[in-house]
């Protein structure tokens, strides 16, 4: 599936449409830590692998840009540890 992914900063955001449904990962930044608070995907588009696409592009811009990560949702949380690539980028305190 090929995703529109936008990095939308001011709204502390990562986001994609999909069939009309805005698909959100949200975050908070301080001091060059993400902390990933929350991925939703609208029910009518579930189950598309759209929040996987979300918190890799995510991941990928934390690595690119030097943060550390928080996973506070629980679904990027449980996404690091079936992806152990990425479980460099986590930080121990937010």
């Amino acid at each position: 599936m090929q995703l529109d992914i936008r990095h939308q900063p001011e709204d502390d955001r990562f986001a994609t449409d999909v069939d009309g449904h805005t698909c959100v990962l949200d975050y908070r930044l301080a001091d060059r830590v993400m902390t990933m608070t929350r991925v939703f995907v609208p029910p009518p588009v579930e189950g598309r692998g759209i929040a996987s696409h979300l918190t890799r592009y995510a991941l990928d811009h934390c690595r690119k840009h030097g943060f550390r990560v928080v996973p506070r949702c629980p679904y990027v949380a449980a996404w690091i540890r079936r992806h152990d690539e990425y479980a460099d980028l986590v930080s121990e305190t937010d």
